[in-house]
């Protein structure tokens, strides 16, 4: 029993915290946004030496089918720069033209590799910003049919340019499609 009022004053004591504070707001944070460049364009690299064009690497970018009043156009390239590469069927011309980046005084050798064929074509400056140079292909040539069945890729070679290793994709066969039709 005597311990009893020595409970009592301990559970009196125990019962005698003040009120708490109420919790401080968190304050929210807003992102800045941040304003990001598009990613400077890769630069095509120099043809390796002493391997097999088809162990060499794979210039970066993509396919992009797209349709117009012209015909159809296929655009290799990193998404947000210009394309590398294209390939465009002109339905009124009857042809297709294979336009790469970079620039040529005049005509200048553009040599196409694929798994079956090894040609070089006379290609000439087309002008623009950023320049490129083409060469016009009749829509039933053979070169079409080796660019686009091509084992994984084909390459690009033209003389003061970097080499191009792309993708043999189904992008070139819609468009050489397009333009037998």
């Amino acid at each position: 029993m005597r311990l009893l009022p020595l409970l009592a004053v301990m559970i009196a004591l125990a019962s005698c915290v003040g009120p708490t504070a109420p919790p401080r707001p968190v304050p929210r944070l807003v992102p800045t946004p941040v304003h990001t460049p598009p990613p400077p364009a890769p630069r095509p690299t120099a043809t390796p030496v002493g391997k097999d064009w088809r162990d060499w690497p794979m210039t970066p970018g993509d396919w992009v089918y797209r349709q117009d009043g012209r015909g159809s156009i296929a655009l290799f390239g990193v998404p947000g720069a210009d394309a590398l590469l294209t390939l465009r069927c002109d339905r009124a011309a009857n042809a297709l033209y294979l336009s790469r980046q970079g620039f040529a005084a005049g005509p200048v050798a553009m040599t196409i590799r694929t798994s079956t064929l090894l040609r070089t074509l006379s290609a000439a400056p087309t002008g623009g910003t950023p320049p490129y140079v083409a060469v016009a292909i009749q829509p039933r040539d053979g070169l079409l049919d080796a660019i686009g069945f091509s084992r994984g890729r084909f390459v690009v070679e033209q003389a003061g340019s970097s080499t191009l290793v792309i993708p043999a994709w189904a992008e070139i066969e819609r468009v050489t499609e397009d333009c037998r039709r």
